[in-house]
């Protein structure tokens, strides 16, 4: 069978089973078994695919960095921490619409996969009281903790493909720099400015005390965040190294300040095993791909294609992305192409990670994604449309201004 039609029937399994409310990982992974059935139903196969997903540390550097997120959001929401920090946002800030749009995207600096299980309780938090539906906080708190995917330097997307594509860090951040600000416009002009709801009334003057207190918490809810990268960056430590050390030197810092949580409550409580399952599930799927010969199969076809080069690689970005969910998986695959037909090119460099991004956002194997929905318990459909009406904006903006200025 034709792979691009294999890869259509998949989808609309996975799209059918989600359709009865199937949990993602599960209906992602009936998905790839039919990939499996059709194109190399060998024991062989899934005994590949899933030994190396079981002996890749990625895996278990997400898994763990994971639980970790959830463990340090059990610390800040239980010690007050975090609420205080929306409190004194809300009280800085003269609209919710800023604080609950600029927060996840403030947070999306932290290089950590599956992070926006961090940055969905601030939401939550931001939004307590108001009548916005589940789908559009779900669908906030995922688009803008993804729009720093093109300005951050820390991202390890951003690093792994610059270094295969052989260009600068600094020179593609700068290059893409101001496609984070086409999309935080675009998830403003979609998701937040059509809430309507009460703005919340806040103090004309504080006391000095209420200014010190909104302080400590501003303070206290960001320093973990900048501490963890600081951690990856500056040490080198993996995403679950970084973010277990910050758990447990925060332990004793909520205690000093009288703001303590049971270690019990954190450790156990943070043991989400069905979200654990569906990630699982996910890493799963993906190796799949790899030893079935998907993937490859994909690349083969659009080499052949007589389509111009960034159009093909587009084409690979977006379809990869879409198939992995993963910035490090579309960018793995795709600039060793970029870097064989134009080595150095910031202009196909950029339409790699652009459109890859793109196609990691508008699927249901994007960990992000999964977390957010299972956090916000909102529909992954009605969560979704926003996403993709938005992600349109950011494509044709950016495709034009490619176009006009190729090579210029």
């Amino acid at each position: 069978m034709n792979v691009f039609l294999l890869i259509a029937a998949a989808i609309i399994l996975i799209v059918v089973l989600l359709r009865f409310k199937c949990p993602i990982g599960p209906a992602i992974l009936a998905g790839g078994a039919l990939l499996w059935l059709f194109e190399d139903p060998t024991l062989r196969a899934l005994t590949e695919a899933g030994h190396d997903m079981l002996t890749m540390n990625r895996t278990y550097d997400l898994l763990f960095a994971l639980y970790f997120v959830m463990c340090l959001e059990i610390q800040l929401r239980r010690s007050g921490t975090l609420k205080g920090m929306v409190d004194a946002l809300n009280r800085f800030f003269s609209s919710t619409k800023v604080v609950i749009s600029s927060m996840p995207a403030f947070l999306g600096l932290l290089p950590s996969v599956g992070g926006a299980r961090f940055s969905a309780p601030i939401v939550e938090t931001a939004c307590e009281g108001m009548d916005i539906k589940p789908e559009s906080k779900a669908a906030i708190n995922f688009w803008f903790r993804h729009i720093c995917e093109f300005a951050s330097p820390i991202i390890p997307g951003m690093i792994l493909g610059c270094a295969i594509a052989h260009v600068s860090v600094a020179d593609l951040v700068i290059h893409l720099f101001w496609m984070s600000v086409v999309a935080f416009a675009a998830g403003w002009f979609v998701m937040v400015r059509p809430l309507k709801f009460e703005e919340k009334r806040r103090k004309a003057e504080l006391s000095s005390e209420q200014r010190r207190t909104d302080l400590i918490n501003v303070v206290l809810a960001i320093a973990p965040v900048l501490l963890s990268v600081v951690l990856m960056m500056a040490f080198n430590l993996s995403a679950a190294l970084a973010m277990g050390a910050v758990v447990v030197l925060l332990i004793p810092v909520l205690l000093m300040m009288k703001r303590g949580v049971s270690v019990k409550d954190v450790f156990v409580g943070a043991a989400d095993w069905r979200l654990l399952l569906n990630v699982g599930c996910i890493l799963f799927f993906i190796q799949l791909l790899e030893a079935t010969g998907i993937l490859h199969q994909i690349i083969t076809c659009f080499e052949g294609s007589a389509l111009p080069v960034p159009v093909i690689i587009a084409l690979t970005s977006f379809v990869i992305g879409i198939l992995t969910g993963m910035s490090q998986g579309h960018v793995a695959i795709v600039m060793p192409i970029v870097a064989g037909l134009m080595p150095g090119s910031l202009d196909l460099a950029g339409v790699a990670m652009v459109f890859g991004v793109a196609g990691q956002m508008i699927t249901p194997t994007h960990v992000c994604l999964t977390i957010t929905i299972d956090y916000f318990k909102s529909d992954f459909f009605k969560t979704l449309v926003p996403v993709i009406l938005a992600e349109a904006i950011v494509l044709v903006v950016f495709s034009a201004w490619t176009w006009l200025t190729w090579a210029a």
